[in-house]
């Protein structure tokens, strides 16, 4: 299987910052692969890097065979970057901004009828296409800047938190455009502090503080969970949570809405026993389940054993 994207050690300091840590992986061709974290993991800065527009402060990238900084006009060709915020002109209309960047991208005349009508139709944008940008929801003006990064046909797609503040339902109608694109082999790198998008990916990477702290399908990451994960519901849990991480000292604790996760050490059995006793000593009536792990259970879990670390290093 052919590796699309290739990165050595990639590593990015802004002074004493370090924003990306020695950053290792690889991405096959046609593959949706999400990097997944909160805001200041360094998401945008690895895209950056992969897209060519800075020079890492140590490490290599290769991207569709290209160098990011020895080929980086060369690379160009073969890849589309979509950042947060996608140079839309509001006061052009979506037929307008999507020739705007064919003409960028020198496609031609003869080329861009043809995938310019089927982008549009692609993405559901054909009763709009005279409609000013200005004018369109949060959902569809993603959708036409997704248009607008395709209009030359690119190898690699990299997506900057492409659905960030986009509603559930716009949001579902990007990821079914994006599943279609892999019907033409197109390798999709995309970011996001949604967890269940990350559900929606091939392979995720896990990163914080610039670190990939885990790598692998879903379902591998959630096999990196060790320990029993018990599920609590009662009324007040955020005052009960706040006692059982006293009593307990669990491995990883947090809200889930209205419930409780509590991760433990040992075996099921044992795990549940001791939160059952705990809850009685504390006077708490309440429903108890072993549950299996979600990517936010891991999440949170390598995380505070991250911080641990950090703390212990320190």
């Amino acid at each position: 299987m052919m590796e699309v994207i290739r990165a050595r050690g990639l590593t990015q300091k802004f002074g004493d910052n370090t924003a990306v840590n020695s950053l290792t992986l690889t991405v096959n061709e046609g593959e949706v692969f999400g990097l997944v974290g909160p805001d200041g993991a360094g998401k945008t800065t690895v895209m950056r890097l992969l897209a060519g527009l800075m020079a890492p402060s140590a490490g290599d990238a290769w991207v569709y065979g290209c160098h990011t900084v020895n080929e980086a006009e060369k690379l160009r060709t073969h890849i589309s970057y979509m950042p947060q915020r996608f140079g839309l002109y509001p006061d052009l209309t979506v037929q307008e901004n999507i020739d705007f960047y064919a003409d960028l991208y020198n496609v031609s005349r003869k080329e861009r009828k043809d995938k310019i009508a089927e982008l549009l139709a692609f993405s559901n944008m054909t009763p709009f296409r005279e409609r000013q940008a200005r004018n369109l929801s949060g959902g569809m003006k993603q959708k036409l800047a997704l248009a607008c990064a395709l209009v030359h046909t690119p190898k690699v797609l990299l997506l900057d938190e492409p659905t960030n503040g986009v509603d559930p339902l716009s949001r579902r109608d990007f990821w079914q455009i994006l599943y279609r694109l892999l019907e033409e082999k197109v390798t999709i790198f995309v970011s996001t502090a949604y967890l269940d998008e990350a559900e929606r990916c091939g392979r995720i990477g896990l990163l914080h503080k610039g670190k990939l702290i885990v790598c692998g399908t879903p379902d591998e990451v959630k096999g990196h969970m060790k320990g029993v994960l018990v599920e609590i519901r009662c009324s007040e849990p955020r005052q009960v949570l706040a006692s059982l991480k006293t009593a307990l000292s669990p491995v990883s604790a947090g809200l889930f809405g209205a419930k409780i996760h509590l991760l433990l050490d040992g075996k099921p059995a044992q795990g549940l026993s001791v939160v059952n006793d705990a809850l009685r000593n504390l006077g708490v009536p309440a429903e108890t389940i072993i549950v299996a792990p979600s990517l936010e259970d891991v999440f949170i879990s390598r995380i505070m054993a991250c911080e641990g670390s950090d703390s212990d290093a320190g």
